[in-house]
Parts: C-alpha cells; sequence; structure tokens
C-alpha cells in the first residue's frame, strides 16, 4: 500500500485515494490493487466488494425497471466521495434515471440526456411526487371507453376489458402531451402505466410474461400462454398505479419530495445526441456517473416496442439513433466525441465515473479502450475500479434451479479534469 501511495502521491492523488478508497479499521474487506500497463500507461486497478445492496437499501422511488442499468448504490459510491450538495451530476445516457433521482436525493443539482425519449419519460417524474389523494381523485376522473382494441393485437397480452382501458388510458396522455397540456399527475401516471404494462406477477396489467424490462414479441408470448395453459386475466389498470405509486413512495420522506421539486426546478433533461449537448455550459458540471450502449448486446427496440407504442414513440427510429455499434472500432470513434464534449462541460477538479461492465463474457476489455479515449480528450486517468459482490444464483422466472454462487461486478474507469 505505501508503494501504491507514493506512486499516486507523483500525481499529486494521494488526497483522493484515501477519500475513495480509505475503509473503517474493523472493516476485513481488503482492496486488491493491481497496476496494468494500457498502452504504454500505467493504469491502477481496485478491486473490492466496494458497494453492495446489503451496505444501503436503495430508496424505493429507484423501483422502475429499465434493460441493463446498474444498482443505486454505484453513483451513490461516486456522488458521496467526489461531491458536495448543490454540486452538478450529469448522467449523458440517462437510462431509467438512477444517477439523477439517487443524486436528487442527496441533494444535488441534476442533468440527464438519452437519445432516447423513454428515459425523460421515465426519470422526470419522479422528481415531481404528487399528493396521494389528489393523484387518486385525478386518475379516477380520466374517462375510459369500453370495448377499444388496440392498433396492434395485443390479445395474446391482455384481457379485452384491461386493454380497453390501457388504450383509453394512452388516448387521453397522448391527446394531452398533443395539445402541450401535460401536467405533473399526467407525467406520474404515464410514467408508472408504462411501467406496469407486461411483468411476471399480478401487480403488472398483462398475463404472466417475461420481467417488465424487457417485452417479448407477441408470438413469444403466444407461446408462453400455451407454454403455461394460461390466458389474459382482467388487471384494473387505475388500481394498479395507484399499488405501485404507493410502492414507489413508501419511503420518500415528505422533506426529500419537497427537495425533489425544488431540484427540478433548476434540471435540465435532454433528449439528444451525448456528442452535442450545447445546452450544458462550459465547465459546469462536478461529476459524471455514466453507463454507455455497449457494442450490440442490448436490442432496445425488441424489448421496448411495447413501451414505446403506449407512449407514442417510434422505437425502431430510436434504435437507429443509438449507438450500438457491431465493432470496437466503430465504438471508440463514437466514444471518443462523447468524452471530448464531457470535458467541454466539466468543471476544473470535477470528475467522470465511466462504467463500461463486462462485454462478451470478458473477452473484450472495454476500459482499456476508454482509458485512452479519456486521455485524448485531456481527462488524467486516476484509476479503474473493478466492484465485485458474490451472489448465490436463485431459480429464476422458468424455474431452471441453479445455486451456484457467481460474481457480479462493475467496471468503471475514473477521470479527473485538473
Amino acid at each position: 500500500m505505501e508503494l501504491f501511495l507514493d506512486y499516486l502521491e507523483s500525481f499529486e492523488l494521494k488526497s483522493i485515494s484515501k477519500t475513495i478508497f480509505s475503509f473503517d479499521d474493523n472493516d476485513k474487506t481488503k482492496t486488491i490493487i493491481k497496476r496494468k500497463n494500457i498502452n504504454g500507461i500505467n493504469v491502477l486497478y481496485y478491486i473490492n466488494e466496494f458497494w453492495t445492496s446489503k451496505q444501503r437499501q436503495a430508496n424505493s422511488l429507484h423501483e422502475i425497471s429499465y434493460r441493463a442499468c446498474f444498482k443505486p448504490q454505484l453513483p451513490h459510491f461516486f456522488i458521496e466521495k467526489l461531491t458536495n450538495e448543490e454540486d452538478v451530476v450529469y448522467d449523458p445516457f440517462l437510462g431509467r434515471g438512477t444517477t439523477i433521482i439517487e443524486a436528487a436525493l442527496m441533494n444535488r443539482q441534476v442533468i440527464g440526456n438519452d437519445i432516447n425519449p423513454l428515459s425523460i419519460i421515465l426519470a422526470e417524474p419522479r422528481l415531481l411526487i404528487s399528493n396521494y389523494n389528489e393523484l387518486a381523485d385525478y386518475l379516477y376522473k380520466i374517462p375510459f371507453k369500453q370495448k377499444l382494441i388496440a392498433d396492434i393485437d395485443l390479445s395474446m397480452f391482455y384481457h379485452p376489458d384491461t386493454e380497453s382501458e390501457i388504450v383509453s388510458l394512452r388516448n387521453f396522455i397522448l391527446e394531452r402531451e398533443k395539445n402541450n397540456e401535460l401536467n405533473n399527475f399526467d407525467k406520474w401516471i404515464r410514467m408508472v402505466a408504462t411501467n406496469r404494462l407486461t411483468g411476471h406477477s399480478k401487480g403488472f396489467f398483462s398475463v404472466y410474461t417475461m420481467p417488465p424490462n424487457q417485452a417479448v414479441s407477441p408470438e413469444r408470448q403466444i407461446k408462453i400462454n400455451e407454454k403455461r395453459n394460461q390466458k389474459p386475466e382482467y388487471r384494473n389498470v387505475k388500481e394498479l398505479i395507484l399499488r405501485k405509486t404507493k410502492s414507489l413512495v413508501r419511503n420518500v420522506t415528505f422533506e426529500q419530495q419537497k427537495r425533489l421539486k425544488e431540484i427540478h426546478q433548476t434540471a435540465i433533461f435532454l433528449n439528444k445526441d451525448t456528442r452535442e449537448t450545447n445546452e450544458i455550459p462550459d465547465n459546469y458540471v462536478q461529476l459524471t456517473v455514466t453507463s454507455p450502449p455497449f457494442l450490440d448486446i442490448v436490442q432496445y427496440a425488441k424489448d421496448n416496442w411495447l413501451r414505446g407504442w403506449f407512449n407514442g414513440i417510434d422505437i425502431d427510429e430510436v434504435e437507429k439513433k443509438i449507438t450500438m455499434s457491431k465493432t470496437i472500432e466503430d465504438w471508440t470513434k463514437v466514444m471518443q466525441k462523447v468524452f471530448d464534449e464531457l470535458y467541454r462541460i466539466t468543471k476544473k477538479g470535477g470528475f467522470v465515473a465511466f462504467e463500461v461492465g463486462e462485454v462478451r463474457n470478458g473477452k473484450i476489455k472495454l476500459e482499456e479502450y476508454v482509458v485512452q479515449l479519456g486521455l485524448n480528450s485531456g481527462f488524467s486517468s486516476l484509476c479503474v475500479i473493478i466492484n465485485e459482490q458474490e451472489f448465490t444464483k436463485t431459480s429464476n422466472i422458468w424455474g431452471v434451479k441453479n445455486n451456484d454462487k457467481g460474481t457480479n461486478s462493475n467496471r468503471i474507469v475514473l477521470f479527473k479534469k485538473e
């Protein structure tokens, strides 16, 4: 450890190391420290279980499903150690909004951007929590017509009466959006309904299907129904929206709700290419915590086709804009411009925590490419942080038993703007 700190001191990073990686004396865990040469650059790796779901229970407000999202404990770790209250925290690949929701709960100013408009639909309303009784009164006054049928075949997912309620709600929301009349109630209801479209319990509008972070195709759902000998049962859309609302806000205090609304007043939500965020001033952001699209491993259009339909979004067009490169060369070309933009907006002394996961079973070490991208843009590379959490695999929803232990890891490259 002394050799390690001496090495950091030559780069004036010793205090940062102590801030980020200090542990209580009673902590029995040990950080593994390795040094790796990447293209002639000595890069330090920290490996430990720095955060887990056991260490700090995440706020219930995070419980919105989205494909390939990280846990709230990840941004919390960096926000807590690298920012102060009222600092600006940014996520250029917003996803479900984990980074900005956690930052807002911690009284930081927030900016979120995503090329997919679904991200703003899922994230922004959680800064605008309404009074439950007032929300319920508003929801029950929304007119639901009978015997409405969607413009696509959804009979394999929904009971006819449920489908009619979903279509009624969809028409109501889209009409108000078209007329620029959406209020906070509408945004919240839309967000919750989007998250309740399909799932594997009676808390969702649909018959039993895949988890809510991905909608299977109608053809696949027909096969699931046949295999399980099931057919869609009636689900009360308004009651399920209110039930999920109670769940989302169950441990959000009144003071937190007030703070979230105050933060929303200065929050910036963008639906743009991350390389072109002119709305964000130069030298403005203290910390970016994000996870970019990784090559071609996630099919956003396939996963979100039903959410796209409900919100009137052409999800195929959205996917064309998402950086889903098939080669590492194409991916790095795009990400180099992303880092150039991140350097522009980051304050002197600010940080970027860039989560890169493990791609193609670890065959591609994205952090090795990302280190170079950040340096090219002008950042100093602090280190690579690997958070490893041991877990026990349990039976999944299809009943496949696997109780072997495994490892869930995050790989984050940490940069600083000197």
